[in-house]
C-alpha cells in the first residue's frame, strides 16, 4: 500500500481570550518508501511547515494549563498511530503537547517583561517507529503585552535650583520616567507628565518632562523651597492607565534684589572723652535679606563733622558697621556729635537696578561723657630765665595749671626731686611761682631742667607733669685770663720787630668771648719788648727782661700775669732745646715783639 504523506494542520482555539493562528501551506519534496509491503515507489512532493506568529496574552489568570493551539496530520485517522512532538524554548515546562491529540497548552502565567517570545519546533512522527511523518517546522509564540507595569522614575527624587525672580518658562530640570511595557504595542508605554502638586508655581511639559517656572517674580525671601510632585501616566494619560510619581525639591537661589535697610532711623551712642583713637563706640547693622555676597555692605559717614571725629568700617563678615573714635575727644570743648551714616551694597546686579536704590541712610548721635581729668597746664613746656649771681629767693617765673572738670578746684605744685637734685630752685605750692634757692653760676651750669608736678587738692590721684627749662643768664663777672702759662725764649741776635711769641687770653663770660680783649705790657723808656694786638690793637714797650702783662675786657675787669722771658744764643741754633726761628704772623690775639 502506497504511503501518503498528509499535511499537518494547526487548529486554532480561542479560549478565554487566548488565540493562536497557523496554517499549513507550500508543498514539500516527496519522500520515497512504503508502509509494510512492497510495491512501486510512489513519489510525493514534501511539504514544509509555514507558520504565522502566535500571540499569547501575558499574565492570563484563567485555569491552568490553558489550551493555546492544536497540531493535526491528515495521516492521523484517529487510530492512535500518530504522535505529536514539541521541542524548543519552554517545551515541556512552559508549553506541553498532548502526544495523541496534538493539543498545545501553556502551563503557567507568562510575563512579557521577563521573556517576550519563544521559538518552538512542531513535528508528527509514527508512534511505533518514531519515524517522522513530516519534517519539523519552527514557529514562534509571542507573549502579547498588557498594561501591567506602571511608570517609574529611576533617578527620583530630584533636587533642582533656579534663581529667584526668574522669568516665566525658565527651565528648572527634566524628569524622565520609564515604563517596562512594550512601547511598540498599543499605548501601554506611552507616557504623559502632569503636575500633581506645585501649581501655580511650576509646570511640566507633558511629552518631555521638562519642569519650568510658571509665574514671575518668585521671591526667595518669601519662600525659598518648593516641593513639586510630578506624575507620569501611561496609556497616553487616558483613564485606566497606570501612573507613577516623583518629587522635585526646587530651591530658589539668591540674587541681589533687596537693598539694605536700617531698622531704625536714629542710633544713639555714648563714649567717654578719654577714649583713645580706635576705641569702638558702637555697631550699626543695616538689614539685607539677601545672602552671601549679595548681602555685603559698606558704611560711610556723610557729614564732615562726624567724619573728623569718628570713623566707620565694616566688620569681617561684611554686615555690621563699626563706629570708632578717630581723634581725641574733649567733653569741655564739645559734648555731642550728630551726623548721618550710609549703608550701601558692595555688589549690585544691573538686572535688578529697578528694585533699588541699594543703599539707606540713618542718623547717629554720639554723646561725649565727661571723665575725671588731671590738671592741664597752660603750656606744653615752659622756658624761663634768671641772671646768675642773684640772691636766693629771686623770682624766676610762674607756671599755671587748672582742673578742666572744675576750674575753681585748687591745684598744688611741687618740683620732683630727681629733676633738681642740688635744690637750686623752690616753687610756691599754691600759685606755681618758681624762685632761686641758691646763687647760680652760669659758668658752672647754664641750663636747669625741672619737672613740675601739679596735683588736684581734692583728688591726689589726678596729677600731671610739665617740663620747665630754666636758663642761667650771663653777667660780666669773670676777668680775662691767659690761655696757658708761657716760658718765652728769644735769640740774642733777634732784630727789632721780630715775632717772638703769640700770647692768647680767654674770658669765661658769655659776652667776653665776643668783646675786645686788651693785652698790655709794662711801659717806660727802657722797655726792650713790645706787646701788640694782632687784630690792630695796642703796642707796648716792655722795660724788663720779665715784663708783666695785663689783659682787660672792657673798662671794668682786668688781671695781671708775669711772663718769663729768656734769651738764647744764636750759636745754639739747631743744637739745643731752643730754636730761633721766626713764627708766621697768622696768629691772632697778642703778639710779643723784640
Amino acid at each position: 500500500m502506497t504511503s501518503m504523506w498528509s499535511l499537518v494542520r494547526l487548529l486554532l482555539a480561542w479560549l478565554g481570550g487566548w488565540g493562536c493562528m497557523g496554517r499549513l501551506a507550500a508543498p514539500v519534496p516527496a519522500w520515497a518508501g512504503s508502509r509494510g509491503h512492497s510495491g512501486p515507489t510512489l513519489l510525493r512532493t514534501r511539504r514544509s511547515w509555514v507558520w504565522n506568529q502566535f500571540f499569547v496574552i501575558e499574565e492570563y489568570s484563567g485555569p491552568e494549563p490553558v489550551l493555546i493551539g492544536k497540531l493535526h496530520s491528515d495521516v492521523d485517522r484517529g487510530e492512535g498511530r500518530t504522535k505529536y512532538l514539541l521541542t524548543g524554548e519552554g517545551a515541556g515546562t512552559v508549553f506541553v503537547i498532548d502526544e495523541a491529540t496534538g493539543n498545545i497548552h501553556v502551563t503557567k502565567s507568562l510575563d512579557r517583561e521577563e521573556k517576550a517570545q519563544y521559538v518552538l519546533l512542531a513535528q508528527a512522527v509514527d508512534r511505533a517507529s518514531n519515524r517522522p511523518l513530516e519534517p519539523p517546522s519552527e514557529f514562534i509564540i509571542k507573549v502579547q503585552d498588557i498594561n501591567d507595569n506602571p511608570p517609574v522614575f529611576p533617578l527620583g527624587p530630584y533636587h533642582a535650583t533656579v534663581p529667584e525672580m526668574s522669568n516665566v518658562g525658565t527651565s528648572v530640570i527634566q524628569v524622565t520616567a520609564h515604563d517596562a511595557d512594550d512601547p511598540s504595542y498599543g499605548n501601554s508605554a506611552k507616557l504623559v507628565y502632569t503636575v500633581l502638586d506645585g501649581l501655580p508655581f511650576f509646570s511640566v511639559d507633558p511629552q518631555t518632562g521638562v519642569v519650568r517656572t510658571a509665574i514671575p517674580n518668585m521671591d526667595r525671601e518669601t519662600q525659598e523651597e518648593f516641593l513639586v510632585v510630578i506624575q507620569a501616566k501611561d496609556m497616553g494619560g487616558h483613564m485606566g492607565g497606570l501612573s507613577g510619581s516623583t518629587t522635585v525639591t526646587v530651591t530658589l537661589s539668591d540674587v541681589n534684589d533687596n537693598p539694605p535697610k536700617f531698622p531704625q532711623s536714629l542710633y544713639q551712642f555714648s563714649v567717654v572723652e578719654t577714649a583713645a583713637p580706635g576705641t569702638l563706640v558702637g555697631r550699626l547693622k543695616a538689614q539685607d535679606p539677601d545672602l552671601g555676597d549679595n548681602a555685603l555692605m559698606a558704611y560711610s559717614i556723610l557729614d564732615g563733622e562726624g567724619a573728623e571725629a569718628f570713623s566707620i568700617s565694616t566688620d569681617s563678615q561684611g554686615q555690621d558697621g563699626l563706629l570708632t573714635v578717630r581723634k581725641p575727644l574733649d567733653f569741655e570743648t564739645r559734648r555731642s556729635y550728630t551726623f548721618r551714616v550710609e549703608a550701601t551694597n558692595t555688589l549690585i546686579d544691573p538686572a535688578y537696578l529697578r528694585r533699588g536704590p541699594f543703599k539707606d541712610v540713618a542718623s547717629v548721635r554720639v554723646v561725649v561723657q565727661d571723665a575725671p581729668e588731671p590738671p592741664a597746664f597752660t603750656q606744653a613746656t615752659y622756658h624761663l630765665s634768671v641772671p646768675e649771681n642773684k640772691v636766693p629767693g629771686t623770682l624766676v617765673g610762674q607756671i599755671s595749671a587748672s582742673d578742666l572738670d572744675s576750674p575753681a578746684s585748687p591745684i598744688r605744685y611741687s618740683i620732683l626731686p630727681y629733676s633738681d637734685p642740688e635744690r637750686c630752685f623752690s616753687i610756691e605750692p599754691e600759685d606755681g611761682t618758681i624762685r632761686t634757692a641758691v646763687l647760680l653760676d652760669r659758668e658752672a651750669r647754664v641750663w636747669h631742667n625741672l619737672t613740675v608736678l601739679a596735683t588736684e587738692l581734692d583728688s591726689s590721684a589726678q596729677s600731671s607733669r610739665v617740663q620747665v627749662a630754666i636758663q642761667t643768664l650771663d653777667e660780666n663777672d669773670n676777668a680775662p685770663q691767659l690761655a696757658e702759662p708761657y716760658d718765652i725764649f728769644v735769640c740774642d741776635s733777634a732784630a727789632p720787630g721780630q715775632l717772638i711769641q703769640v700770647i692768647r687770653a680767654l674770658d669765661r663770660d658769655e659776652l667776653g668771648n665776643s668783646s675786645q680783649v686788651s693785652l698790655q705790657g709794662p711801659v717806660g723808656p727802657d722797655a726792650n719788648f713790645t706787646v701788640r694786638d694782632n687784630r690792630g690793637g695796642w703796642f707796648c714797650q716792655p722795660a724788663a727782661a720779665f715784663p708783666p702783662c695785663s689783659t682787660t675786657t672792657g673798662p671794668l675787669l682786668g688781671s695781671y700775669r708775669t711772663l718769663g722771658l729768656g734769651t738764647a744764643s744764636s750759636e745754639q741754633h739747631g743744637h739745643g732745646d731752643y730754636q730761633c726761628v721766626p713764627l708766621p704772623a697768622r696768629w691772632l690775639h697778642g703778639i710779643l715783639l723784640a
